[in-house]
């Protein structure tokens, strides 16, 4: 069993939303020793962002946020000590709602085992806000350094020190890295639900096949719901493959939480804020998002698109509007799986809303769907963002597309696109499939466009 003290600010701060049974017990904690904290035992873990937690003084137990919880004495009770996370994300974190000049982190280092690194958000007026990056060393005796000129025998009076002052930081450290509360954990075996469980609040949106509703599930879960018009797909068909669909499980994926599978279809899935990344790139926060901003979205859906890619899966329908944004601009793709269970959208019938424009050659011709056709679509999407939403092809009908493309025509490189990307756009768009390069290759190269002509980390500060 171990001994654990609830940190990062406690579950009082920004309580999550759960069960009244599980309201109490996060409130009832209070501090018991000379720490100010509770002291909790952890039995097992539960759906990753969150414990079974008892306390010790008075034996109740409950489910408390994992980030809120840590080994007494241990590294995970700094609020600014985020174990795992890459370098990347620690970007995106850093620079999401919530943070400032001079917020910053503390993560394990990705190169070197047993190293640190210490991630700080700072400002120029050529780039704006950015991320900067510093090697924290290890003594041979112990300890650790950022410069050799001063040491310290622990990260949390390193941390304290530039706390301080700056000391040749780009800048002093001001305050822990936010990050948002998990949601109260989705049971694994609610996964056919009632519909009566479902209270749907706000229309987020309409299409061809039904609605997307923000809602609640139990009056207590923030959830999306997608309503689908009778007869657009056939339930037991939708059962097979949505089962298959709730295994595919990656953070840039949007999770699937549970079905209605009486008509009308129910699909209940995680809410994302900012809604689908089309309708978000017209707003005016989203038209203004620099273009680093731009490609770390198309890095982000390259890696959710890669995780599908190993799990030997497809997507078939890979486009802007089938892309969610969260609140702190996480990209997550959506809808995978599907477009091959709704009936008739393949079909060249007339109404029926083909998405000619995403699709690939052989996919428009022959029917033939594979991990390389939706390569090709990811192509499109990178003009769709780099363009902040517009149409592909603009000004073209369909029926011109399809006779352009047999032709060898490709959409030309779009205004304020750098060189570099339309070469990776044009890969893409490789007449012969097997030509396209790998979700797993899109990701890299996107991942590093940037950072594979800056130096990895900063110099050591003068002091």
């Amino acid at each position: 069993m171990n001994m654990m003290r609830l940190g990062k600010g406690g579950p009082w701060g920004q309580t999550p939303i759960c069960s009244s049974l599980e309201l109490s017990l996060c409130l009832s904690f209070a501090p018991e020793h000379d720490s100010g904290y509770p002291l909790l035992s952890t039995r097992w873990r539960s759906e990753g962002d969150w414990w079974l937690a008892k306390s010790l003084s008075s034996g109740r137990k409950g489910y408390i946020p994992s980030n809120f919880v840590a080994q007494v004495d241990s590294l995970e009770e700094e609020k600014w000590y985020f174990k795992t996370l890459s370098r990347k994300d620690a970007e995106r974190l850093l620079l999401s709602s919530g943070n400032k000049v001079g917020s910053f982190l503390v993560r394990e280092s990705e190169t070197s085992k047993g190293a640190y690194s210490l991630s700080v958000r700072d400002s120029d007026s050529a780039h704006g806000d950015i991320i900067k990056h510093y090697r924290i060393r290890s003594l041979d005796g112990g300890g650790y350094y950022i410069s050799p000129r001063m040491t310290f025998s622990s990260l949390p009076e390193l941390i304290n020190h530039y706390s301080q002052k700056g000391d040749g930081l780009c800048q002093r450290l001001m305050a822990p890295c936010v990050s948002l509360v998990p949601q109260r954990p989705w049971a694994q075996d609610e996964w056919e639900i009632p519909r009566e469980s479902l209270k749907l609040v706000k229309k987020l949106g309409s299409g061809q096949f039904g609605e997307v509703w923000m809602g609640y599930y139990k009056n207590n879960i923030k959830v999306a719901v997608k309503t689908m018009k009778e007869g657009s797909m056939d339930p037991d068909a939708f059962l097979a493959e949505a089962n298959l669909m709730k295994r595919l499980q990656h953070n840039k994926l949007v999770r699937l939480y549970a079905v209605v599978t009486k008509q009308p279809i129910y699909i209940v899935t995680e809410y994302m804020a900012n809604g689908c990344l089309l309708d978000y790139l017209k707003t005016e926060e989203g038209s203004q998002l620099n273009l680093p901003k731009l490609i770390d979205m198309s890095a982000q859906v390259a890696e959710g698109m890669a995780y599908i890619e190993r799990m030997n899966s497809i997507h078939r329908d890979l486009r802007a509007a089938n892309i969610l944004v969260s609140e702190t601009l996480c990209c997550k793709i959506a809808d995978f799986g599907l477009a091959r269970i709704i009936e008739n959208e393949y079909l060249a019938q007339e109404g029926a809303k083909f998405p000619i424009k995403w699709t690939a050659p052989e996919a428009i011709n022959f029917g033939v769907f594979t991990i390389k056709s939706d390569v090709w679509s990811f192509g499109i999407l990178l003009t769709e963002i780099i363009t902040y939403g517009r149409i592909p092809y603009p000004g073209m009908t369909n029926p011109e597309v399809i006779r352009n493309l047999e032709r060898g025509y490709r959409m030309p490189c779009p205004d304020m696109c750098p060189a570099e990307l339309y070469n990776i756009i044009l890969k893409c768009w490789r007449n012969k499939p097997e030509e396209r390069p790998t979700f797993e290759y899109l990701q890299s190269v996107l991942e590093d466009f940037y950072t594979s002509t800056e130096k990895q980390y900063e110099s050591e500060p003068l002091q």
